[in-house]
């Protein structure tokens, strides 16, 4: 059944905030309800699982590994309801007319994505997806420095802070990234 309206929504924030775990969360209670879910992922995304969308804490949800995102549209079935994407900020900027064309026709589209990259600054197709949507769910972390709430990710280099122009991708988990609050997220530049 289709939606009578479609819609955007966004979880975003810092690595170890919670977003997988959030967008798995939504998918089951929309699966609950019967409704038809499809997800989708960057082929890049390879941590945890190649054909799922994996939390850090070992929740999952079958995925469809995407290299391009006009894959998506290739590969959606007509009986769909809701469409997921998870690791946004991965993809182009081509994931933004496809999701609004998804949504302009009744599906809800749930994007989980970082919003910052390790340097602090936006990161891919997620500023215009944020602006676009309907609904915005920003989560935090916890700081691994001091405890407080933390919105950035720091990238580790040897147990160092990754230099301002080091590689902006580069896909890892706990060994190579923290959760940091404004105060100690540290992206030297000389």
């Amino acid at each position: 059944m289709k939606h009578s309206t479609g819609s955007i929504e966004v979880i975003t924030g810092s690595m170890f905030c919670g977003k997988s775990e959030e967008l798995i969360r939504r998918l089951r209670r929309a699966a609950i309800a019967k409704q038809k879910v499809q997800v989708f992922k960057p082929e890049i995304d390879k941590r945890y699982d190649v054909v799922k969308v994996v939390s850090h804490s070992g929740s999952e949800f079958d995925a469809t590994p995407i290299s391009d995102v006009s894959e998506i549209k290739d590969k959606l079935d007509t009986d769909t309801t809701v469409v997921a994407v998870d690791e946004v900020q991965f993809l182009t900027e081509d994931i933004i007319p496809i999701v609004q064309e998804l949504a302009d026709n009744g599906i809800r589209v749930i994007i989980g994505g970082l919003d910052t990259d390790f340097r602090g600054e936006p990161f891919g197709p997620m500023p215009t997806l944020i602006a676009v949507a309907e609904r915005v769910d920003k989560l935090h972390a916890i700081c691994m420095v001091c405890g407080n709430l933390a919105s950035k990710t720091q990238r580790l280099v040897n147990g160092n802070p990754a230099h301002y122009n080091d590689p902006i991708v580069i896909v890892g988990a706990d060994e190579m990234y923290e959760a940091r609050c404004r105060k100690h997220h540290d992206v030297p530049r000389d």
